[in-house]
C-alpha cells in the first residue's frame, strides 16, 4: 500500500441543499468503512498486517480504489484497525461474561480476542517507528479502555471462585503479550496454558 490513491471515477459536484438525499451516502460510506475494518483485521490475523490490499478488498467485497479513498496509506489501515478492534475487545467482555457458561469462559474467550488483536499492535509497531510519540499515545489509549475489562473479568472469575486471586489485569496482558512476541504460531497454546495456571486447583 503506498501513498498514492488509484485512478478512479471522481465524485464531484455541489453540495446539496436537502440533507436528506445525503444521509444514505453517509451510511453507506460508514458500512463500507466497517466492512473493511473488519476484513482487514480478519486477514491481518492469519496472514498479518503485510497481507496485499486486494486481497481485503475481495473479503469486503469493494473495490481496491474504496480501501485507498478510505485510508489512503498502509499506516492508516493499520491504525484504524487497531483502533476498530480495541474497541471490539472493548465491548466483549460484558457481551462474554453475560453469555459464558462460566466467568472463567469468559475470560478465556477474551483473552482469545486479545491474541487476535495482539497481531495488529505488534504490525502497528514495525509501522510506526518514525512516529514513536503517535504509537505511544496509541499504546496508552489501548491501556486505557482494555486494562478494566481484563479486571472485570478477572475479577467475576476470582469471585466464582474459578481462578486464584491477585493477578493484575496488566500483569497478564503484559504476559500474553510477551507470549505473543516472537513465538510464531506456538504463541496461542503458551498462552492457553498460562489461562489455565490461573484455575484454582
Amino acid at each position: 500500500m503506498t501513498d498514492s490513491t488509484p485512478s478512479e471515477p471522481a465524485i464531484s459536484g455541489p453540495a446539496t441543499q436537502d440533507a436528506a438525499p445525503a444521509q444514505p451516502r453517509r451510511a453507506d460510506a460508514r458500512r463500507n468503512e466497517q466492512n473493511l475494518l473488519d476484513a482487514a483485521a480478519a486477514l491481518f490475523i492469519t496472514s498479518g498486517v503485510g497481507v496485499p490490499v486486494r486481497e481485503i478488498a475481495a473479503r469486503a467485497g469493494v473495490g481496491t480504489g474504496t480501501i485507498y479513498r478510505h485510508f489512503p496509506t498502509r499506516a492508516d489501515l493499520i491504525v484504524a484497525v487497531y483502533r476498530h478492534q480495541v474497541e471490539a475487545c472493548a465491548a466483549a467482555g460484558e457481551t462474554l461474561l453475560a453469555d459464558s457458561a462460566s466467568p472463567y469462559g469468559a475470560l478465556r474467550q477474551w483473552i482469545d480476542l486479545f491474541v487476535d488483536f495482539l497481531v495488529t499492535k505488534h504490525g502497528l509497531a514495525a509501522v510506526m517507528q518514525s512516529d514513536r510519540a503517535g504509537y505511544e499515545g496509541l499504546h496508552t489509549e489501548f491501556i486505557d479502555r482494555l486494562v478494566p475489562v481484563c479486571g472485570r473479568l478477572l475479577h467475576a472469575a476470582e469471585d466464582a471462585g474459578e481462578i486464584q486471586s491477585g493477578m493484575a489485569p496488566l500483569v497478564l496482558m503484559r504476559g500474553v503479550g510477551n507470549l505473543c512476541a516472537g513465538t510464531g504460531t506456538d504463541a496461542r497454546a503458551l498462552v492457553q496454558l498460562l489461562v489455565a495456571g490461573l484455575r484454582v486447583p
